[in-house]
């Protein structure tokens, strides 16, 4: 298993990074270092803000290891935790749930234990399914897309 804890202050996130880029050398996954950097680094970011408040006290721990079929990464703060129920397919306002939209979409699977206080997000690598990795492509794109409005 790999571990790596920070204290929580965004200026942080690039050691974040590079612990993915080891991680993705290690278990030869090069590939998939985009994918899960960006998922990942939206989880360590809403550890950061909204489960530790920003305090440079408190940290936020990364943990990684593999896993049938794959690869997970482990995201744990020190916060109050939060309802991650009231969190939909698709977040009700640009601001609210973007992270954990971009999270779901990303992942192949994500998982939140300890009352909202840590987030697990695992990765297929056992060969993604070209539909799999279609739908998530459309899915971005949709979102991204600039919305017609009917005048």
């Amino acid at each position: 298993m790999e571990k790596l804890i920070i204290q929580s202050d965004i200026d942080k996130l690039p050691e974040v990074e590079r612990f993915v880029d080891a991680v993705c050398d290690t278990y030869n996954i090069n590939n998939y270092v985009a994918t899960i950097s960006m998922s990942l680094l939206q989880a360590v970011k809403n550890a950061i803000v909204h489960g530790n408040g920003s305090n440079p006290e408190k940290h936020v721990t990364i943990e990684s290891d593999f896993c049938k079929g794959g690869v997970y990464f482990k995201v744990s703060d020190e916060g109050q935790g939060f309802d991650f129920k009231r969190y939909g397919a698709m977040p009700d306002q640009e601001e609210q749930g973007m992270g954990i939209y971009l999270m779901r979409t990303l992942s192949d699977k994500m998982t939140f234990t300890d009352n909202g206080r840590a987030v697990c997000l695992e990765y297929v690598i056992d060969g993604i399914e070209a539909s799999r990795a279609l739908e998530r492509i459309m899915t971005l794109h949709n979102f991204y897309s600039p919305k017609m409005v009917n005048a």
